[in-house]
């Protein structure tokens, strides 16, 4: 029987985290898991397409838009699942028990426990909030999908938006979607630059005013800055 997954990654000058994020979805290649490893770039400036290549995954290129550069990811992804993760995103030793059981499950899209890299009792709560609020049914895009692609084209996949994009699926998936028992350990560097505190009042203001109808470009402008 042939791979089931697809795994698609959008980077963007990625190069320092794409390394260890595809080391860990060599797992997944041992065990007869993963059919492909798709990087959609959205014109990364350093090595980002070398590291990826080198790794043995397609490249795709494309203008910068995480929901762009995701759709264009899944439209070329030949297995039956799709696996969506970000770039500094490493699933920890042991992910392929959690997702070969949830294969069995194609009418629910599945998602990881987060954990971060390093951030002590701070870190420790902010995980704790984000898998809470997934449970309730928002989990964002840091905590991977895994996703058959049939319940993707019933959701309508990811629109082609710089922001909030995660948002947008797995609202359209409430009721389908299921943890699925393994963790996905992403960077907290941005974390620690802008304190833990100030960084999750800004995400979670930012849902807000995406709940309330701010378009994702606005959002996306004032999150960069």
């Amino acid at each position: 029987m042939r791979a089931q997954i697809s795994v698609v990654i959008p980077t963007l000058d990625a190069e320092p985290a794409l390394g260890p994020c595809l080391g860990a979805l060599m797992e997944g290649l041992d065990q007869g898991l993963i059919r492909e490893l798709i990087v959609s770039d959205g014109g990364s400036t350093d090595a980002t397409g070398a590291v990826a290549q080198a790794w043995g995954a397609i490249v795709l290129h494309g203008p910068p838009s995480r929901g762009g550069q995701l759709k264009r990811g899944v439209a070329a992804a030949q297995g039956e699942w799709i696996l969506i993760l970000h770039a500094d995103t490493v699933l920890s030793a042991g992910w392929c028990e959690a997702v070969s059981a949830h294969l069995s499950k194609p009418d629910r899209a599945g998602w990881f426990r987060l954990a971060f890299d390093r951030g002590g009792m701070a870190a420790r709560f902010v995980a704790g909030w984000a898998n809470l609020r997934s449970r309730a049914g928002l989990p964002y895009g840091d905590q991977g999908l895994l996703i058959h692609r049939q319940l993707y084209d019933a959701s309508g996949g990811y629109p082609d938006q710089p922001l909030m994009e995660d948002v947008h699926i797995v609202r359209r998936l409430r009721g389908k979607l299921c943890e699925m028992g393994g963790v996905a350990v992403t960077s907290a560097v941005r974390y620690q630059k802008q304190g833990w505190i100030r960084r999750g009042i800004r995400n979670l203001w930012t849902l807000l005013r995406y709940f309330a109808g701010v378009s994702p470009e606005v959002l996306a402008q004032a999150y960069r800055r």
